[in-house]
């Protein structure tokens, strides 16, 4: 332990992966993802003591505002220097030197960017110690986790072959992405993906596509379809909408974009607008801030559900340490191996079996980085 207390952060690189693309994928605000077009994600290596450890941002515009570019230059030129010779233990020291490196704003500022700079401490801890990050946690309630299947952008006549193909790789629970069509083509939708999976976990994502009244008559259609959760039907700051859907809704609400930092849980635990918690790695900034909005939702009484951003297995990782510490026991939206695959990780990494993910229990955060590879994949985004 003495020789933990005397590490300090000593370089922090960043590197922009282009990584193959395995399906297109699309939310109400965009594209997330073009098969045969490279997915970008920033790779973080953050270097003391001759350890490293690895972390990932996903820049997805149709989803949150930053960008590879934004993240590449937020992190080199703000977060970096803001920790460098900082004790590589002291990640709430951390986490408030981000927040005065880039301000919080409304609720937080550049969360995917702080996230893979967090997530990479948390493994290079693990690493220095020979530990999982659950057990450098102390907290791991959960071997396995259920991942779900992502039902997006078909119409109702294409369904059936998507929800085919989730279960030919053995998943049993199906998240449906809507907003993307009318109210009446995204119930289709839905009604498929109930017909061709009649007993399968189903819960539905808006994205923050609908007014109060539209997300109203959606659930009420939902709710005929044995919909467990409709997720962020409401832009994230509407917060008195979000209290009129939770007390007239027939299924639980479920928040995602709203909950940025864990203050904002709090804001709707105040007023009485939450039925259930999205915990989300990177739009929380990190596993530091993730894990207080767990516990705050926890001991709040707030049912905590997972979800990703299309992460490669580092993202999917991190993760997994995250909903099996707190014991999240419903299926998860943890799509990246549905979309994308993450050449870099060459050795151990998570292993997914019949749609169910493995905890890692390897040092950190248990996935294995070829820095060679990484640096093959690396591109300039900044010369795009």
């Amino acid at each position: 332990m003495n020789a933990l207390a005397g590490l300090t952060v000593e370089a922090v690189d960043t590197y922009a992966v282009a990584l193959p693309t395995i399906r297109s994928f699309g939310v109400s605000g965009g594209s997330v993802a073009v098969a045969g077009t490279p997915s970008i994600r920033v790779l973080v290596k953050v270097t003391a003591g001759g350890v490293t450890g690895w972390g990932e941002a996903t820049p997805i515009p149709a989803w949150t505002y930053e960008t590879a570019e934004s993240i590449v230059t937020t992190v080199d030129r703000y977060l970096a220097p803001a920790i460098l010779g900082r004790p590589v233990w002291d990640l709430d020291g951390v986490t408030s030197a981000f927040d005065r490196a880039i301000n919080r704003g409304f609720t937080i500022g550049a969360p995917l960017a702080k996230c893979a700079v967090d997530v990479a401490l948390h493994d290079l801890l693990g690493r220095a110690l020979g530990v999982s990050v659950g057990v450098l946690w102390g907290q791991r309630r959960r071997e396995t986790i259920q991942l779900g299947w992502i039902v997006s952008g078909q119409t109702a006549a294409e369904v059936a072959d998507a929800v085919a193909e989730g279960r030919a790789f053995g998943y049993e629970a199906f998240k449906v992405k809507v907003g993307l069509h009318g109210e009446a083509e995204d119930a289709a939708v839905v009604r498929a993906v109930r017909e061709a999976a009649p007993d399968a976990a189903l819960w539905v994502d808006a994205n923050q596509a609908y007014t109060v009244d539209g997300a109203l008559r959606m659930a009420r259609r939902l709710a005929e379809y044995d919909v467990t959760a409709f997720e962020q039907p409401l832009p994230a700051n509407d917060v008195a909408g979000q209290r009129r859907l939770r007390e007239t809704s027939p299924i639980p609400v479920a928040l995602d974009e709203s909950l940025r930092h864990p203050s904002d849980l709090a804001t709707f635990v105040k007023l009485n607008a939450v039925d259930v918690a999205i915990a989300k790695v990177q739009r929380s900034g990190g596993l530091t801030l993730s894990r207080r909005l767990c516990a705050l939702a926890e001991d709040a009484g707030v049912r905590l559900m997972g979800s990703g951003l299309t992460d490669s297995d580092l993202g999917l990782a991190a993760s997994l340490h995250l909903f099996a510490a707190y014991g999240i026991d419903t299926p998860v939206d943890l799509n990246g191996r549905q979309f994308l695959t993450s050449s870099y990780a060459t050795g151990a990494t998570v292993e997914v079996k019949d749609g169910v993910a493995r905890v890692p229990t390897g040092p950190g955060l248990g996935v294995e980085v070829d820095e060679s590879v990484v640096r093959e994949l690396a591109v300039d985004v900044l010369a795009r």
